[in-house]
């Protein structure tokens, strides 16, 4: 298959999985998982690029609360989250806590996307294989945005598929750091 054939298939698939997420987020169904009962994940053996061109591996925020967001420049619910999402990364730095965010744009897109909504986290360039990541934290329909929270041993805590409002990752993090 073409390349350009397949990245209008790609793109058209997460136009669709964008929809459904928001529309799942909007009715507020969100899971939340206990962090005892769920094995740890290699979240921390993942490699991503940034959209300088540099491999960024997962392994160095090892140890903390790690809050994995998959995104697009694309998704209206996306870019509605990621301002709170930066003032909890302010808010939570110094207490052992890391956002990342996981886009499946170009990095052209990601740095356009950055000069007029700046956040305070990495934004990493994920493919079609973050997407499946995704799906197995939960995120069967691999639709966004999608957020996973991790414990500091690497255990998921807690997903979100669809818009994550600010307090309520706030009440999130606050039970996970006083942990």
């Amino acid at each position: 298959m073409k390349r350009p054939l397949l990245w209008s298939l790609l793109g058209g698939a997460a136009v669709l999985a964008a929809v459904a997420g928001y529309r799942l987020g909007v009715t507020g169904k969100s899971t939340e998982t206990a962090a005892a009962t769920v094995p740890a994940l290699p979240i921390f053996e993942l490699t991503l690029t940034d959209f300088n061109g540099q491999g960024q591996s997962f392994g160095q925020w090892r140890g903390k609360v790690l809050i994995v967001n998959y995104w697009a420049t694309w998704c209206h619910p996306c870019r509605e989250e990621m301002p709170g999402f930066s003032r909890l990364q302010d808010k939570y730095r110094d207490k052992g806590v890391q956002f990342v965010g996981i886009s499946i744009d170009t990095a052209d897109k990601i740095v356009e996307f950055q000069k007029t909504t700046p956040v305070t986290y990495p934004l990493l360039i994920g493919d079609i294989s973050a997407m499946e990541n995704s799906a197995k934290l939960g995120n069967s329909r691999q639709a966004l945005p999608f957020t996973a929270v991790f414990d500091r041993d690497g255990r998921l805590a807690a997903t979100k598929l669809g818009r994550l409002a600010e307090p309520e990752l706030d009440r999130q993090l606050a039970e996970l750091i006083s942990r």
